[in-house]
Parts: C-alpha cells; sequence; structure tokens
C-alpha cells in the first residue's frame, strides 16, 4: 500500500541524551527512522511550493497538483 506523507523539514534536529548528540530524521527519507542518515542532503534544492516523490532509487518526480 502506498501512502504519501508531507514532510516539510530539510535538516534534522538535534537531541541531547545522556550528553550525547542524537540526529532525528525530518525530511522523512533516511533509511534509518528516526535516525538521520544524511538522506536530508537530497532535498537541498527542493523549490519552495513544489511536492516531490522519492523514489527507492534516490531520485525525485514532481508531483503536479
Amino acid at each position: 500500500m502506498a501512502r504519501i506523507v508531507v514532510k516539510e523539514g530539510n535538516s534534522p534536529i538535534e537531541i541531547k541524551v545522556g550528553g550525547e548528540s542524537r540526529w532525528i530524521c525530518m525530511c522523512g527519507l533516511s533509511k534509518n527512522i528516526p535516525y538521520c542518515d544524511g538522506s536530508h542532503k537530497k532535498v537541498a534544492d527542493e523549490q519552495e511550493g513544489k511536492v516531490y516523490k522519492y523514489l527507492d532509487d534516490g531520485s525525485r518526480v514532481e508531483v503536479k497538483q
């Protein structure tokens, strides 16, 4: 089953746990949810107001609204 999940974050947030930093994914693309794996770098050049679909191979397509 496919579903569309809207994520607007384009960088992880830092959470301190026992004095150590943990980075939590906010873009939704990490293969290690809830932790960041650097996948947010793919969203850096997204254009404001557009919606994108990210494919399993890492590529993206714009979703026409």
